[in-house]
């Protein structure tokens, strides 16, 4: 995984000269899992990505960060409050993110660089298609869970990581923002 990394930022190294927004957006899920059928190649290939991966990006991309930058991490709203058994790989990856998010923002706080997560809930995106998009009896269960009676989109998620790269959001670290419609 490092290696992956090191080879991500050699690309960019490449076409640019600095960063100044970095967004940790991986996400795999192994759904129908709960832990008693978790194996542990099943758990650590759902760490690597979601865990790992943003990690050492993370880690290398900080020389390239610009003072004042952003760093906006994708968690879920199954860390915190809403158990879900069969995501538990998942949700204890992301959970990991959490964590970074608030490691990171109190020590990059001194640069100016604001770290803070953004916790969707289900979005219609192509990691929940498979049992989202064809089944209309989970689709409508899913869009109940809203007050607005609807399944999120992938902008009433971008909307809020939009805010927070931006200098708007100069003066806010170490959050975890719930995006699931409620």
């Amino acid at each position: 995984m490092p290696g992956d990394a090191q080879a991500l930022w050699a690309a960019f190294d490449e076409q640019a000269d600095g960063l100044d927004i970095l967004v940790n957006n991986a996400g795999i899920v192994e759904a129908g899992k709960p832990i008693a059928a978790v194996t542990p190649e099943s758990f650590d290939h759902v760490f690597a990505v979601n865990a790992k991966a943003p990690f050492f990006i993370t880690q290398l991309g900080l020389t390239r960060l610009r003072d004042g930058g952003r760093i906006v991490n994708i968690s879920t709203g199954l860390t915190r409050g809403a158990a879900t058994p069969e995501l538990i790989s998942y949700s204890i990856a992301k959970g990991a993110i959490d964590v970074l998010t608030l490691t990171l923002a109190k020590e990059l706080g001194p640069r100016g660089i604001t770290v803070n997560a953004v916790a969707p809930g289900v979005v219609d995106i192509d990691m929940n298609a498979a049992w989202l998009r064809g089944d209309a009896e989970t689709w409508k269960a899913v869009a109940a869970e809203s007050p607005f009676n609807r399944v999120a989109k992938a902008d009433d998620v971008a909307d809020i990581i939009a805010f927070l790269a931006s200098s708007d959001s100069r003066w806010v670290t170490g959050q975890w923002y719930r995006r699931d419609g409620r």
